[in-house]
């Protein structure tokens, strides 16, 4: 397990370099000024789109416009907002929090250029059946002879959906909030009992494909954001007189990375380190530039691609903007993060246990059980869309085959080795994702002006 950690931890550190830095926040501001700053100036027309007003039943495509979104944020809501921030704030401090802020105020942008693009170009399966994504775009839109760039998306695709994090922090959540509490040995048996308990949910969804995906994800997803929100306002109110302390500390703490180890530094010091660790972050909890939630806008029921670019844009404001903040002002002002000596879920639940003794540390059971399922769901419909791509549809099923392997996998195994393993395969479908968006970046401004003459 050891050897494993420190192969991963290799892995994660040379894919997250200054190169993937610069095209992930550099491109993304590229992308935000080249928009005219899109992400703020139809923020209002993009909520009116996906409330319905302007759906089309006739309209190609299979989800609509809710359910897309429902879809994309199944899978980025959960450990990345629960887990995630706990590791940032546990490793670097509450400064880690505004760096994720950036990477999401950047992400909007990128994300409305990814998903109008995913629809702008959408392509065909071996089936004929219209699809999109970044394979489909990079393909469809720069030419065949940028197919290794498709095929690159792919590959690392599959290994990205693999849910290895969110069922290894399901799995924690259920062994520190339920077990062991209750006086239950965790052992490699339970480990096994809950892996072959969550292999069997997901099969029974999985397997009735994208739609029966989306119905879920639309009623599950918002309940539980919903329910989370209320619990937060909750531990809010109860250390109401340490939140204006500690929304202080997440600005000044940004600049200075007081609590970021000597040794995390990057770019010649620990504020470099620091930027480093919220950019990661937040590319684990919103996706954005990674290429996944393309997948699921692209299958949204519009013949107008800004439309759908528009509301995907909604993803990293309710995901990072709003989940993530509320995470980490929960950890913040319960103190946890500097009398705990954990990370990861385990220190999201001893925030909640503290403001809610006896009950808090179940209802957060409650939504981490929900937002991981949920984002079981939406993993596996990315991992078979880039399974087909690569050896058409015939053989997706197989797919599932490597994906309930990784669930075993990840149930058996540490965070770390985890984290770093999807930080790793993340970076790698990024750099494919953001070269073909940044390529393509003036057709969607040309979609996107004719769009609102349109409209107007």
């Amino acid at each position: 397990m050891d050897q494993l950690n420190s192969i991963m931890e290799q892995f994660s550190s040379l894919a997250w370099g200054l190169p993937l830095l610069i095209l992930l926040m550099g491109g993304g501001l590229y992308l935000l000024i080249r928009s005219r700053f899109i992400s703020f100036r139809y923020l209002g027309h993009a909520f009116n789109v996906l409330r319905g007003k302007y759906d089309d039943p006739n309209d190609p495509g299979e989800i609509s416009h809710f359910q897309a979104l429902s879809t994309a944020l199944a899978s980025t809501i959960g450990m990345g907002n629960i887990a995630g921030v706990a590791l940032a704030i546990s490793l670097g401090g509450p400064g880690a929090m505004f760096w994720m802020w950036v990477s999401a105020i950047v992400g909007m942008s990128t994300k409305f250029f990814t998903s109008t693009l995913a629809v702008l170009y959408r392509g065909q399966d071996s089936e004929g059946k219209l699809q999109g994504g970044p394979m489909y775009f990079i393909v469809e839109g720069l030419g065949k002879h940028w197919k290794p760039l498709a095929v690159l998306f792919s590959f690392f695709g599959m290994l990205g959906a693999l849910p290895v994090v969110n069922v290894n922090q399901l799995k924690q959540a259920i062994n520190d909030i339920v077990l062991i509490p209750n006086g239950v040995e965790v052992s490699l048996q339970s480990n096994l009992l809950i892996a072959f308990i969550l292999v069997a949910v997901t099969t029974i969804v999985i397997v009735g494909g994208l739609n029966r995906i989306s119905n879920i994800a639309s009623k599950l997803v918002p309940s539980m954001v919903g329910l989370y929100f209320v619990l937060v306002l909750i531990i809010l109110f109860r250390n109401i007189e340490a939140v204006p302390q500690y929304l202080a500390l997440i600005f000044t703490d940004a600049f200075n990375a007081d609590y970021l180890p000597e040794g995390e530094s990057f770019l010649g010091g620990v504020l470099g380190g620091l930027i480093l660790l919220g950019v990661r972050r937040g590319a684990f909890s919103n996706e954005a530039g990674i290429g996944t939630a393309p997948m699921a806008h692209g299958a949204a029921k519009t013949d107008e691609p800004v439309r759908e670019g528009l509301v995907a844009m909604l993803g990293p404001l309710i995901d990072t903007m709003v989940v993530c903040t509320l995470t980490a002002l929960a950890i913040l002002v319960t103190d946890v993060w500097q009398t705990k000596d954990v990370n990861g879920v385990t220190l999201t639940a001893y925030a909640f246990s503290d403001a809610m003794p006896g009950i808090g540390q179940y209802l957060l059971m409650l939504c981490v059980f929900v937002f991981s399922v949920s984002s079981l769901f939406s993993y596996s419909y990315y991992g078979t869309k880039c399974m087909s791509f690569l050896f058409g549809v015939k053989r997706q099923k197989l797919y599932l085959i490597l994906y309930i392997g990784s669930i075993i996998l990840a149930a058996t195994t540490d965070f770390s080795a985890m984290i770093n393993f999807i930080d790793g395969v993340f970076a790698f479908m990024a750099i494919p994702t953001m070269i073909a968006t940044i390529l393509l970046a003036p057709r969607v401004v040309k979609e996107a002006k004719a769009y609102f003459k349109r409209i107007k």
